[in-house]
Formats: structure tokens, C-alpha cells, sequence
């Protein structure tokens, strides 16, 4: 009760000072936007800011016109098309300008009107930390700036932050793991693996961003003239549309772009990486091996793609910042929506096909006395009794707030896969129990070419494949290709709020092959609500920096990427565990050869068993809240 109580009061401090800001534009339209951004702002578009190379990038400035003197700058780098600005972003531009602050937006290098060839992340350390200096120098600022955004907005600040640039004072990362490289128990590489198994979701990101023959316009234009260009031209490109139900079955993997038609780019140079491969560390993505130094109020979602690395990055920059200030001013929210979804927080939040409750959460008055405090220089405006850890609980559906990530409440409880040796499907006879398993194991056949489909989760950006969220995994229990553990109905609520760690001991007929585990939360009528999930490929059980293959018949554990939540499975209800060992599209599959995968067109069926002996035991660690 204590965690909902701090968060209670200080949401009633939030509410009341939220009064004292000017106009709600919500109800605006993008005309209406428009004229009234002209009306009070000095608007400079498509200015070309010179980076060390003297490559030129696309920034377009809107900042008070009646300023009394030098304003702080909020500053958002985007690979997507800022040329024509939708509601949204017209909205936080009003919205910044009225309240006296600049705001800045520029496309990324090798993107629409910028210059240079495009590096996903932007060069966040180069270009990054030129374009804070140019902004920190120009006579209207007061060298105050401020990074903000969501996904690939919010990815590229944690380089920068790497940097420690003086001016650049505070940052909000939304969404941001795709420019986490390595941190603490998660070795993903900007999402890339999860236990070293490749996410799909970039693959057809690549095909949208990545535009290796892209229209430019010629060197040299005017601000004025590339912005008259901008308004009947704006180098969007204009891709065929793809089936991606189709394509995404296609082998092998580093013909999927090329086999459209498209010219070689980033990806072909990606799908051959392996998680320990040097030119991860050589890029824009953030390690923990970097310093930390700035202020960061982090915005994440349980049904996003990176929701596990987002905690443990926040844990380091907690931990590592280089000053007392930096490390004593991380702040963090985590809502139960999916990815950069903030917005749609409220009343009757439905996730998948289950409904929340009431999620609402007032991001826009905390963000702006976050900005009010570090850039304005208020050192009232942000409440000093905000909660450091802001946390929705699914099941019990309310807010909770601690000090720290996990709650420091939080306890760590096995509890335990066992059967009687049928466990496969919603129909054998898996059971979870807190209490150890004796002996047994359950055995299933992988065919790489009949995958275990993905059905919600935590997801995004995947061409319409996977639609993020709590859905339910009933279809999937049925085959007998997953192995499906169940506990008894509970006779009291049990509170999981933490990173949920998986344990296997496995064994294969294939030198290499997956296994996947999934947490679900079952409801008295059956409903099988997914929480998380999570995957490792066997090769990598001994780390990432090298690759083991399996021998038949042998036993080897698994500590697989942990998964991470905050769910109440509320009385009646009961815990599930399923095992299987494909989890596609959102991941590539093993084609159980040992082989590299991504060159090749061919499978072998595997047959995989999960023991659960007192010897091999297989079980979840739960962090369990006793309130």
C-alpha cells in the first residue's frame, strides 16, 4: 500500500501544479497550428548546420519572436520525414515556443533534405555533439539544451549522453532501446538479438529507412530555396508495398531485401554480424562501459520491443553517472502500453484483448516541469518528492511508485516446471509449483519450416506482422510443440514486479537450435494473457564473445535474457510457462544446422526436450512483492 500512496499524493501535487500552464492545443487543427506558430514564432526552416566534416544537416527552428532575451533550445533528431509537420508535431512546437523555449528539429545524416550517407543512430557522438555546440553558440540561446523523443528520437541521446557536452543539461528518452548496445544481463545490439537470436522487426524497418540510391537536391540552395522545394517535393520516397506475411518466410535470410529488388545497403552488412561482432561497439549505440552525464527523466511500456534493457540501462545511468547530480536525477515511468503509444493512456486501456483499467498519467505536466527545472533554471518546478520509479501494475491495475528498479520490496521466488512427461500442449499434464521437481523431462519435435507462431507481446515497428500487446495464447497452447506448464489456481494475489530470469536445462539432436519461453497470466475462464517472453539460441550458453555447438543427448543450462514486468495474477488465477522453441516473425528461426542461418534455405527438424529433475531443474525466478 505505501508504493500507491507515495504515488497518490504525488499525483494530487502534479494536478494542481499543471493549472498554473497556458493553452491546451489538443483540440487544434493543423491549420490553426500552423497560423498560430507563424503568429509567434521566428520560424527558420531547412537551414543546412554544419557538421566537423562539412557535411550539412537539415535543421529547421522555431523560437519566440518576443523573447526578452537568450532561450534554451528542446532538440529532436529524427531519420523520419519532418517536411511536412502533422498535428503532433505542430503541437509541441506551439506548445514549446509559448512557453518561451526554441524548438529544433533536424533529419539525421543521409536523410530527406540532409547531407552525407545515412548511419543508423545519426552519429550520435560527432554529429550529435557538433549540433549541440552549434545550437549552445547561436545568440539567441542561452546554451541550455534539451533532447527529446520517442523511438529513433530517443535512441540516438544515449551517445550523447556518453559525451557529457556541458550545454546539453537534460534529455527525455521514450521507447529508446534500439541504441542500447550491451547493458548489465541484456546483450541485444540495438535490438537486434534477444540471446542471440536476430529480432525480424528490423528487417523491415531497413526496408523503409535504409535508401541507399536516394533522391537529393543539389548542393549549394538557399535555406529559402530548399524550403520552396520542400512544399511540393520532399524526397519521400515512394517504395512498392510488400506482403510481408509472404516475404518474411523467406530463405535466406540476406536475400530478403535483394530478392525485392532492392540495392545492397545496411542490412546486408547487419545480417552477418553475430552479438559480439567489434562494429557493434564502432556505431552509435550505447555500451556500459560509457560514462553517463545527464539528467534523464525515461519513458517506457511493458508491451514494447526493448522494455528489459530500458530498466537496466536506467540502472547504470542511476549508478554510473559521473556527478552526484547526474546519478541522483534519473527519473522513470513505465506504462503498460505498446511502443511510443504514451498518448493513448486512460480510462478502459485495452492491451491486446485485455482491458487495464484506468492508466491514466499526466506525462505532459511532468515533462514540461522537467524542462522548466533544467533549462529554464526553476529549481521549483519539478517536485522533489516525484517518485523515482513510476510503475504501472497489470492485473491489480493501478500506479505504483518506488526508489528504485526493482522495488526494493521485491523478493526473489522459484518456482518450478515439472510433468509427468507430457507436457506438450495445453492438454498434457505440465504443472509450475513452488516446490522442486524430482525427475522427468519433456520432449518435442522443431520444424524450422512450421514455426510456433507469435501472437502479441512486446513488439513494434514490424510492417503490420505482430501487433503488440496482451493477447491471448490459447491458439498457440494447442500444439504439441510447446510445452505448456500451468500452476494451480492461486489463493491470494501474487505481485511480479522485477526481471523475471528463465533456467533451462535442455537437450537436442541438433548441434544448434532455440528455446523460447514465454510467461502468461491465465484467467479463471481460460484466457491466457501473454506478459512477456524471451529466447535464447543454445550456441550462445557459454556467452556471446563465442559459439559452442550442442552434442546430441548431452544435458547444458541456459540463462536466458531475463524478462521484465509488473503483474498482480490476482486470486484464481494461474501462473503459465510455455517452452517451445521458435517465436517467428518476431525472431528468425533456428534452421538447427549449426550452420550461420542467415545463408541458408534449408532446415532439419530438431528434437528438443526441457528436463526437470532434481538434478536439471528448469524453472523462472520470480520477484514477488509482498505488500
Amino acid at each position: 500500500m505505501k508504493r500507491s500512496r507515495i504515488f497518490l499524493l504525488w499525483t494530487i501535487s502534479v494536478f494542481f501544479a499543471s493549472f498554473a500552464h497556458a493553452t491546451d492545443y489538443s483540440n487544434y487543427s493543423e491549420a490553426a497550428l500552423k497560423k498560430l506558430l507563424n503568429e509567434i514564432a521566428v520560424v527558420e526552416t531547412k537551414i543546412l548546420m554544419p557538421m566537423r566534416d562539412g557535411v550539412g544537416l537539415s535543421t529547421d527552428i522555431y523560437r519566440p519572436k518576443n523573447a526578452k532575451g537568450p532561450v534554451p533550445a528542446i532538440f529532436v533528431k529524427t531519420p523520419y520525414n519532418m517536411n511536412s509537420l502533422n498535428a503532433r508535431s505542430l503541437r509541441s512546437a506551439v506548445e514549446a515556443v509559448s512557453r518561451g523555449y526554441a524548438y529544433v528539429m533536424q533529419n539525421e545524416r543521409g536523410r530527406y533534405f540532409s547531407e552525407g550517407k545515412f548511419e543508423i543512430l545519426g552519429y550520435p557522438r560527432t554529429d550529435g555533439v557538433d549540433a549541440i555546440d552549434w545550437l549552445a553558440n547561436q545568440e539567441w540561446s542561452n546554451e541550455k539544451i534539451g533532447t527529446i523523443g520517442c523511438s529513433s528520437s530517443a535512441e540516438w541521446q544515449h551517445g550523447l549522453a556518453a559525451m557529457d557536452h556541458p550545454a546539453h543539461v537534460a534529455m527525455i528518452p521514450q521507447a529508446s532501446g534500439a541504441g542500447i548496445g550491451r547493458v548489465g544481463d541484456f546483450h541485444e545490439q540495438g535490438n537486434w538479438y534477444t540471446g542471440g537470436v536476430q529480432r525480424m522487426l528490423f528487417f523491415i524497418w531497413l526496408y523503409g529507412v535504409d535508401n541507399p540510391l536516394r533522391a537529393q537536391i543539389p548542393e549549394g540552395l538557399s535555406p529559402e530555396i530548399r524550403t520552396h522545394i520542400a512544399q511540393y517535393n520532399d524526397l519521400k520516397t515512394n517504395k512498392p508495398s510488400v506482403d510481408w506475411t509472404k516475404q518474411i518466410q523467406h530463405l535466406p535470410i540476406q536475400e530478403l531485401l535483394s530478392s525485392l529488388g532492392e540495392p545492397k545497403g545496411t542490412f546486408e552488412e547487419l545480417v552477418k554480424r553475430t552479438p559480439a561482432s567489434k562494429a557493434w561497439f564502432e556505431g552509435g549505440l550505447y555500451h556500459d562501459n560509457e560514462p553517463w552525464g545527464v539528467p534523464s527523466l525515461w519513458f517506457n511500456s511493458w508491451y514494447d520491443v526493448s522494455i528489459g534493457p530500458n530498466m537496466a540501462l536506467f540502472n547504470h545511468a542511476t549508478k554510473n553517472g559521473n556527478t552526484a547530480q547526474v546519478r541522483e536525477n534519473q527519473y522513470v515511468v513505465v506504462a503498460p502500453n505498446n511502443h511510443c503509444r504514451f498518448a493513448g493512456l486512460g480510462p478502459d486501456f485495452v492491451s491486446g484483448d485485455r482491458n487495464l483499467g484506468d492508466t491514466s498519467f499526466d506525462d505532459t505536466a511532468l515533462i514540461w516541469s522537467w524542462w522548466d527545472k533544467w533549462l529554464m533554471g526553476n529549481s521549483k518546478a519539478f517536485d522533489e518528492n516525484t517518485p523515482k520509479v513510476q510503475y504501472y501494475t497489470m492485473g491489480a491495475n493501478k500506479w505504483q511508485a518506488d526508489t528504485q528498479w526493482p522495488p526494493k520490496a521485491a523478493k526473489d521466488v522459484k518456482i518450478y516446471l515439472n510433468s509427468g512427461g507430457q507436457a506438450n500442449s495445453l492438454y498434457g499434464d505440465g504443472k509450475l509449483s513452488f516446490d522442486k521437481p524430482n525427475s522427468g523431462s519433456d520432449t518435442f519435435y522443431y520444424d524450422p519450416m512450421n514455426p510456433v507462431p507469435t501472437i502479441g507481446g512486446g513488439d513494434c515497428c514490424n510492417g503490420g506482422l505482430v501487433e503488440a500487446g496482451a493477447f491471448d495464447q490459447r491458439s498457440i497452447a494447442v500444439r504439441n510443440d510447446v510445452l505448456v506448464f500451468t500452476s494451480e489456481p492461486l489463493n491470494e494475489a501474487l505481485e511480479v514486479t522485477g526481471f523475471v530470469d528463465a533456467v533451462l536445462h535442455v537437450s537436442s539432436s541438433a548441434k544448434d537450435t532455440d528455446f523460447a519461453v514465454k510467461l502468461v497470466d491465465v484467467a479463471p475462464d481460460g484466457t491466457a494473457y501473454i506478459i512477456d517472453d524471451t529466447i535464447m539460441r543454445a550456441r550462445y550458453r557459454e556467452g556471446y564473445n563465442t559459439q559452442v555447438m550442442m552434442t546430441p543427448g548431452e544435458v547444458y543450462k541456459l540463462d536466458m535474457t531475463p524478462m521484465t514486468t509488473s503483474i498482480e495474477f490476482q486470486k484464481g488465477h494461474r501462473i503459465r510457462v510455455e517452452v517451445t522453441s521458435s517465436n517467428f516473425p518476431k525472431f528468425a528461426r533456428n534452421l538447427n544446422t549449426g550452420g550461420n542461418n542467415y545463408d541458408e534455405s534449408e532446415g532439419v527438424v530438431a528434437t528438443n526436450s526441457v528436463h526437470h529433475s532434481s538434478e536439471y531443474p528448469s524453472y523462472l525466478v520470480l520477484p514477488v512483492v509482498n505488500n
